[in-house]
């Protein structure tokens, strides 16, 4: 019941604060499962794994953590198990192969854990080394007779700390892992070397590995238009890890050239967000539907969405200033910046709207009680995504009222993006064959 709720709690709160894309290369969960992610933003990851998987999971989570107020007594309650790091703990470090063998008797009993192995989280935008706890309990699990499934999560976050923005979770194939059957020591070492190996490789499968996470907008701006221009789906995680291998290629091979593309891009996406459009929103055609939702959006966000805009600021200042505020001032790592906003805002929400709620029946009655119960959240949620983005908003609303109708800035976008796509397409048929992986080569 307890992980039920929390379960439910959290899922929510991570789709009111990202826009979610879960990607699945398999639908069956079932069994002694160990989830294995990369860990580019704290406890967010977990959080992400906890929220979207069907399953019921066990965290290993390090030790310190389970001493936080409140946040300790939830990964008690939810089954967690601590891990000891020895940056942490190098008296305790020998607690660990009891809590291996915790996590391995878990999938011996068919239950699903989940695990990050790169040991700690960091903000850099590439994985880490992976390390061997993984490979140590799936080999304890199956040498007891345990079917073990290792299946990959990749988190990869548009703009981590930012409110509303994209994050693409994919779960990937299993890795199967068979019973070692008794082995030397030297032997079982190997066996988990090569384990670990297989380990990192899955994780590499389902996670972008940048040279800097600017680069991100940059890929996913190119992969756009260059599936508008073949006539396929954009967003493709395997053609945006594609483009991420290209760009490494041309950065050491054509450097030249990658600066020249990533202006050229970057200025293209830069003019797309004053008319708050994207590539897709051009179509690289130039229909009369597409420009009248096009001016329709834009009218309501001014018409509507300002005055809406205003009021939010009203009511919900207070609380979105204190979290502003102490993300500022308190001194926080790049990775729990996130994670800062996500747990304050869980903390002060339903606090703001029980206040809320009790001024609207003060001075309202009934009636106030339940339109501040009913419209409060949804408020504080438009409210907070302007927030996030007012400096786009008001360049959104200088050129809606510099330029009137937007259709002849959209009709030379339609041009320089034809013209920009028909360069990806170029430099990404000339990389293909050196970015395609095995795997790739298979499909």
């Amino acid at each position: 019941m307890f992980y039920r709720f929390v379960k439910g709690v959290i899922g929510f709160a991570l789709r009111l604060f990202y826009r979610l894309q879960i990607v699945r290369a398999t639908e069956d969960l079932e069994g002694p499962v160990m989830f294995v992610g990369n860990h580019p933003n704290s406890i967010m990851d977990p959080a992400m794994v906890f929220g979207t998987t069907p399953r019921q999971v066990t965290f290993l989570a390090r030790e310190p953590l389970f001493r936080v107020p409140v946040f300790g007594w939830i990964l008690r309650g939810l089954g967690a198990l601590p891990v000891y790091r020895k940056q942490d703990h190098p008296s305790l470090m020998a607690k660990n192969e009891g809590t291996l063998d915790a996590a391995a008797a878990a999938l011996k009993e068919g239950r699903a854990i989940t695990i990050f192995p790169e040991g700690k989280s960091h903000s850099e935008p590439q994985m880490s080394e992976i390390k061997t706890g993984a490979a140590r309990i799936a080999f304890r699990a199956a040498k007891g007779g345990a079917k073990v499934r290792i299946i990959p999560v990749g988190l990869t976050y548009q703009q981590k700390t930012r409110f509303r923005s994209r994050v693409r979770v994919e779960i990937g194939k299993p890795i199967e892992v068979t019973n070692p059957g008794d082995l030397a020591e030297d032997a079982e070492q190997e066996w988990v070397r090569a384990l670990t190996v297989q380990v990192a490789d899955g994780l590499r499968d389902v996670t972008m590995n940048l040279q800097t996470w600017g680069d991100y907008v940059l890929i996913e701006t190119a992969e756009q238009l260059y599936a508008l221009r073949i006539g396929e789906k954009d967003r493709d995680p395997e053609r945006q890890r594609r483009f991420a291998r290209g760009i490494d290629i041309l950065s050491r091979e054509d450097p030249e050239l990658l600066y020249d593309l990533r202006e050229e891009v970057m200025s293209f996406r830069s003019r797309l967000d004053m008319v708050a459009a994207d590539p897709k929103d051009l179509s690289l055609q130039y229909r009369r539907p597409v420009v009248a939702r096009f001016v329709i959006r834009n009218l309501i966000s001014v018409l509507f969405g300002f005055p809406l805009f205003a009021l939010g600021l009203v009511l919900f200042c207070v609380p979105f200033m204190v979290v502003r505020v102490l993300s500022r001032v308190i001194p926080l790592p790049p990775d729990r910046v996130a994670t800062f906003k996500f747990v304050a805002a869980l903390v002060m929400t339903p606090i703001w709207q029980t206040l809320l709620c009790w001024l609207g029946a003060r001075y309202w009655g009934t009636t106030g009680w339940v339109v501040a119960l009913c419209a409060a959240l949804p408020l504080a949620v438009f409210t907070r995504y302007f927030v996030e983005r007012w400096r786009a908003v008001l360049r959104d609303l200088f050129t809606w009222f510099t330029l009137g109708s937007r259709a002849r800035l959209k009709a030379l976008l339609l041009v320089e993006g034809e013209r920009l796509a028909a360069k990806i397409e170029k430099v990404a048929l000339e990389l293909k064959p050196r970015t395609m992986t095995a795997k790739d080569a298979r499909t």
